[in-house]
């Protein structure tokens, strides 16, 4: 009788013994290979991950599996090890992690049949590619230079200093020497106008993508391209670090600053730091590009006390010739009384644009008409009724939304609280900026984006097209069309609403805030038309916007770096934080006790477990959420403890209705 061991997406920490029917027979090559597999009162795909002679079930009560599938070759042994890391280090059921990283097609007992693409490749000439800039030839020939395996490097570009054309060279050397590419994105909508660009530059190298708005069908056919080895290159968000590619030479992460790289349900990963692991396993050059990286990435780069982690290349200058950084200058609104949220400045560059037939941007990184709805009789405002959060208005369809919970309904005509009817809209979104623009400007041509104009990327594309046909002339917009984007005839930017961000209680909100003001900063004056950034605020004397206006990323990020090292933040320390949710706050708040007093947290002298205490949101989809940070100096201490602690936080008698989560190097605080 041959036993095997198969990983199944159930939250348990273990693998599930079974029997091999008679007319099957499996040895080593066959691990990696798909099952069917009978467990409890259903059935459900599973992974063969070991063969075994012996079991501790009764062999009476040993069930069989049910089909093998060999539709597939078996999961490659360095995709096991890729997985196995995630699995230990974000402390998640391993096969969890094994089939959350499949297609929904490939996790199906019953799986649709498989359809032929409709999709007609039109062969083209490869487009020939522009003169690199002395910075760019620089950076392509370090990395030439150092040779082959593993090593990393943070490609540090200005905005519009050509960062992609040097992932394109590296492709194009890595193709030439047989391999396969990995380039991740953070979101979908940045994958339309890269794959176009990679496409037209390697029309026959067999680029397939992987994001969240490919059909089911789509997705797998590209994944399991990328397994058989017929894609070259692989263009994908971050589930995509997962994808199996047994020829892979080389991995590119762009804008590997942002905070899309982490998954924030399931197991909580960073796709940027597991593409780093990835590339250290594989032997592999790994290039992470930003023009505002993570402060935890320019710390790997530029902290001389750990030399060698990642190589910094810089790319200081704009590659398209005669094209500059734009300037960047601050309007004091303490000085100048604003007309519907706008300064008379902002109007002014406006004008001077639709006069000149070029482009603006107003920035808002608030969609919605208005984020509150108020009665100026008793005082009521438009609460969610599930979450500790309001109900923004969307005038446009007449509904006040949650965007926490996606709760909604129709604006009321009087208070609900009062019946007054002078019940009135608070604050400003996009879409309130759009119909102060289109009542000032009724001759220009408005285009709002943002999540409610762009839900898919379909919506997107035509957006994109009409900004790049030039047929808008004013653009509003949200953190959308901060980066990634080159819109030729676009020369100004005006960032409304910024200041918010400066003395938020998450202590990296102005790492975040410098890198989006500085990245929708860098759609302006992108081609041979100069650029204005135009920064409305009440804090102009903030040494953020001084950084901001010389353009001078190492500057900030050095102060920031300073800051963190004496308050004792990442990354001089290393954090997790253990989170829970039930209906009722007493309750969480009391997993989160009785999982702090485990009388051998005592023995980790280097572990620090702060108190249990509301989480900012508290309330989420009728849930009370309350967290638990943990912190050590020492990431090895910090996994140790969190390994022994996990198996303490399993055995914890909870209420029925208690969620809880343990997320490593959380990002939200």
């Amino acid at each position: 009788m041959q036993i095997v061991k198969i990983a199944l997406d159930v939250p348990l920490h273990r693998f599930f013994d079974y029997r091999v029917p008679e007319n099957e027979h499996l040895n080593s090559s066959d691990l990696g290979l798909r099952v069917c597999v009978p467990f409890r009162h259903t059935t459900k795909i599973g992974i063969i991950v070991g063969l075994s002679e012996t079991t501790d079930i009764p062999l009476a009560q040993l069930k069989s599996i049910e089909t093998v599938r060999r539709d597939l070759p078996p999961l490659p042994p360095d995709w096991f090890r890729l997985c196995e890391f995630c699995a230990g280090y974000y402390q998640a059921p391993l096969g969890e992690v094994m089939l959350s990283t499949l297609p929904a097609s490939l996790r199906r007992t019953n799986p649709p049949k498989a359809q032929l693409s409709r999709r007609t490749v039109k062969q083209r000439a490869p487009h020939p590619p522009p003169e690199l800039t002395a910075e760019q030839q620089a950076a392509l020939a370090k990395i030439v230079d150092d040779g082959l395996g593993f090593r990393a490097y943070l490609l540090h570009g200005v905005t519009g200093s050509g960062k992609t054309e040097v992932y394109l060279r590296l492709i194009e050397r890595a193709l030439a020497a047989g391999k396969q590419v990995l380039l991740l994105v953070p979101e979908i909508n940045l994958t339309p106008q890269l794959e176009a660009r990679v496409s037209a530059r390697f029309p026959e190298a067999g680029l397939v993508s992987l994001h969240s708005e490919l059909s089911e069908a789509a997705r797998s056919r590209n994944w399991r391209a990328a397994l058989e080895g017929t894609a070259r290159i692989v263009l994908g968000t971050r589930l995509a670090i997962f994808t199996p590619m047994p020829e892979l030479g080389l991995i590119v992460v762009d804008e590997e600053h942002d905070a899309s790289f982490k998954q924030q349900d399931g197991m909580r990963y960073s796709a940027r730091d597991v593409a780093v692991f990835r590339a250290r396993e594989r032997g592999v050059t790994i290039v992470l590009g930003s023009a505002t990286p993570s402060l935890e990435s320019w710390a790997n780069a530029t902290d001389t006390r750990t030399p060698g982690r990642y190589t910094l290349l810089s790319l200081r200058q704009r590659a398209v010739e005669k094209a500059t950084l734009p300037v960047v200058q601050r309007i004091d609104t303490r000085r100048e009384k604003l007309q519907d949220g706008f300064s008379g400045a902002l109007f002014e560059a406006i004008e001077k644009r639709l006069l000149r037939g070029e482009q603006s941007l107003v920035f808002l990184n608030r969609r919605g008409y208005a984020p509150v709805l108020t009665c100026t009789g008793c005082g009521w405002i438009s609460h969610c009724a599930r979450c500790a959060a309001n109900l923004v208005l969307h005038l446009a369809d007449a509904r006040l939304r949650c965007h926490h919970c996606g709760f909604e309904t129709r604006v009321p005509k009087a208070c609900p609280t009062c019946g007054n009817q002078d019940i009135h809209a608070f604050g400003r979104g996009t879409q309130r900026l759009e119909e102060v623009l289109a009542e000032r400007y009724p001759q220009a041509r408005i285009l709002r984006v943002d999540r409610d104009s762009a839900k898919s990327r379909k919506q997107w594309e035509a957006l994109s097209a009409q900004i790049y046909a030039g047929e808008a002339d004013i653009l509003v917009g949200t953190q959308m069309l901060a980066k990634g984007h080159d819109f030729p005839k676009l020369t100004l930017v005006g960032a409304l609403g910024a200041d918010a961000a400066l003395f938020a209680a998450d202590w990296r909100a102005p790492e975040r805030l410098f890198a989006q003001l500085m990245q929708v900063a860098g759609r302006a004056g992108r081609a041979e038309l100069p650029g204005e950034v135009l920064i409305q605020t009440e804090f102009p004397e903030h040494p953020l916007y001084a950084a901001l206006i010389r353009h001078d990323y190492p500057g900030f990020a050095g102060e920031q770096l300073k800051e963190r090292e004496q308050a004792g933040f990442p990354p001089y320390a290393y954090q997790a934080m253990l989170r829970a949710e039930a209906p009722q706050m007493a309750d969480s708040l009391a997993f989160l006790a009785t999982a702090r007093a485990w009388p051998d947290a005592e023995l980790y002298r280097d572990v620090m477990l702060y108190d249990p205490v509301p989480m900012r949101m508290a309330r989420l989809a009728n849930l009370e959420r309350a967290q638990l940070l943990i912190e050590s100096p020492s990431r090895r201490t910090l996994q140790v403890f969190l390994s022994e602690w996990r198996v303490v936080l399993d055995k914890i008698k909870s209420p029925s209705r208690l969620r809880w989560h343990l997320e490593v190097d959380p990002l939200e605080f």
